[in-house]
């Protein structure tokens, strides 16, 4: 049975669905960047956007239903920074190889959403809770003719989990007109032991006859997506994103998951002042 989780009144709720924002916008404005030409604005005027999302995304925990949230979209971009609900980054100063060929540099800080509250499955009760938390890392982009290609390496600040994760990343995107735009995307997600281990093993305070004592081990994950944007001008656009992970077998193995994937659909409107 699925549920759509209206505003909880505690901070942790919040925290995730602001988190949830962050994937939502940041594919779109994704697409708002290349639909641009991917170049940065040079003339140190700022971009502001504002507009409504629909997520909803399927986690692999056992018997977990399906989270269904509204969200505000909010928008900011000049030369120098680059912010997307709780995501930022800081541009650092390019490398033009050639007219077709460049490398962007960023730093980024981030809130994410990962984690559960015992009351989200039956296959979590008597666990611990396992919060979200603030991560910061470095990004780079090498943007070509053929595809785009993106690396980066973020690391949990907050203390929560200790993780790390390393995502390498492949992108294109097909204009067709002078309105609708397909970016389909491949990546590998490598997480660390501390984050396998924080968010899919079991403690042993936590075993029970169904929940066997798991020690998580760091792994990959393959994620598959495709972002289609409609643009009715330079103001108004909407955007719909599906994205399907495929889990490494250390996520897999885990007594807390019945499942090899996860999953995720997005849907948007956006307004650009």
């Amino acid at each position: 049975m699925h549920r759509f989780r209206f505003p909880a009144p505690n901070l942790s709720r919040a925290l995730m669905r602001t988190a949830a924002a962050s994937a939502v916008v940041a594919g779109l404005c994704s697409s708002l960047t290349a639909h641009a030409g991917e170049q940065p604005a040079s003339d140190g005027t700022s971009s502001w956007g504002l507009g409504l999302g629909v997520a909803s995304t399927q986690q692999p925990y056992t018997d977990i239903d399906r989270d269904n949230q509204a969200i505000p979209l909010i928008y900011f971009e000049n030369d120098y920074v680059r912010v997307f609900g709780p995501t930022a980054e800081i541009k650092l100063p390019s490398l033009r190889i050639s007219d077709s060929q460049q490398f962007n540099f960023y730093i980024v800080a981030e809130y994410d959403s990962s984690g559960y509250e015992e009351g989200d499955a039956p296959i979590l009760d008597g666990m611990d809770d396992r919060d979200g938390g603030f991560w910061g890392g470095a990004k780079v982009e090498w943007q070509n003719e053929l595809v785009n290609v993106n690396a980066e390496w973020l690391a949990d600040i907050s203390g929560d989990s200790d993780g790390q994760r390393f995502t390498l990343g492949l992108e294109r995107s097909w204009t067709f007109g002078e309105h609708i735009m397909l970016t389909p995307r491949l990546a590998a997600v490598w997480q660390n032991q501390d984050y396998v281990d924080y968010y899919f093993g079991v403690r042993s305070d936590e075993v029970r006859v169904d929940r066997a004592a798991y020690e998580g081990k760091s792994t990959i994950n393959t994620q598959f997506g495709v972002r289609g944007t409609y643009m009715f001008d330079q103001q108004h656009s909407v955007f719909l994103d599906l994205e399907a992970v495929r889990l490494g077998s250390e996520i897999e193995d885990s007594p807390l998951v019945d499942t090899s994937s996860e999953n995720s659909v997005r849907f948007g409107y956006l307004y650009r002042f």
